[in-house]
């Protein structure tokens, strides 16, 4: 399996259009230690011929064109090497590429059912694909495996299995009581004996969680903030990284205490913000997590399993 980080940033991006923090300020200039990321999405392949996009971000049209085995194949005038979209949740940083993808080209869009009623009602759009291109919908029950079937309906060889991993509702939603099951999820993907894990929002470390990370060669792991106070400290938010629904980085009882422990070849943040520390390579915060052996994701980052 090939795994290629498209985007390793959280929803903004670095630098973000409005933001002056020290980071984007930093890639703005050049800086080489603070590098610029796009807005997160990961493609894998077993074959180097169908891709599946994990997410599909606003910057979706750049992040392809920098990635040449998404490009059309060379066999018509138009075409796509994508097979599939898996989201991972209904927030406008993992989905609002969809909208970029509208022209024609037949591919399957994978959620829970949850996230495709989110994305059928407050944020239609299914509708808005519907008058562009067929983007039939195949919706995922939690703790149940799946083979991704091919555009042309053969199975894929890749098995995927979703897991929750927290509860929370986009802002676009409103307030209802209902029931938030299947709301953020992490997905595992198995091809080949060989198991990739993808979580890049995770509100607590479940039982769920660990239980899938026992097993992967790769973890993709929610990176969002270093700390739980950043986004108060930095005037972001009102809110904390944990009532965001992101568990923090440092810290007791945060990601990378227990990530440090996992006997996984690959350990990789992803989704992160644009004022998270650790993403300035001469900060002490990134030299903490690179010393466990973590790696911080950078955009055209690939790995093979």
């Amino acid at each position: 399996m090939r795994i290629h980080i498209l985007g390793a940033a959280a929803g903004g991006g670095l630098p973000q259009w409005n933001c002056r923090c020290s980071n984007c300020q930093a890639a703005r200039s050049g800086s080489p230690s603070v590098r610029p990321r796009s807005q997160s999405s990961v493609a894998i392949s077993t074959d180097d011929q169908h891709w599946f996009l994990l997410n599909v971000s606003a910057d979706v049209r750049s992040q392809l064109a920098r990635f040449e085995e998404l490009w059309p194949p060379a066999d018509g005038l138009r075409g796509t090497r994508i097979a599939g979209c898996l989201l991972t949740d209904a927030e406008i940083d993992h989905t609002s590429g969809l909208l970029q993808l509208r022209e024609g080209c037949h591919f399957r869009v994978f959620s829970t059912a949850l996230v495709h009623r989110w994305l059928s009602g407050p944020l239609p759009l299914t509708k808005v694909l519907g008058h562009f291109a067929d983007r039939p919908w195949t919706e995922l029950a939690l703790e149940e495996e799946v083979e991704l079937p091919l555009p042309s309906g053969e199975g894929s060889g890749i098995r995927v299995r979703a897991f929750e991993t927290g509860q929370d509702q986009p802002r676009f939603v409103e307030e209802t009581g209902e029931d938030l099951a299947g709301s953020v999820i992490g997905l595992e993907i198995q091809s080949g004996g060989k198991t990739l894990v993808y979580a890049p929002g995770v509100a607590t470390l479940s039982e769920a969680l660990s239980e899938a990370a026992r097993g992967a060669n790769c973890l993709l792991l929610d990176g969002t903030f270093w700390t739980n106070e950043e986004p108060v400290e930095m005037g972001i938010s009102s809110r904390r990284s944990l009532e965001m629904g992101h568990l923090p980085v440092d810290g007791t009882g945060g990601s990378l205490e227990w990530l440090r422990e996992l006997d996984i070849k690959h350990r990789v943040y992803i989704h992160i913000n644009n004022t998270n520390p650790m993403l300035d390579e001469e900060s002490e915060a990134w030299q903490k997590v690179n010393s466990q052996g973590v790696r911080i994701a950078a955009d055209g980052d690939q790995f093979v399993l």
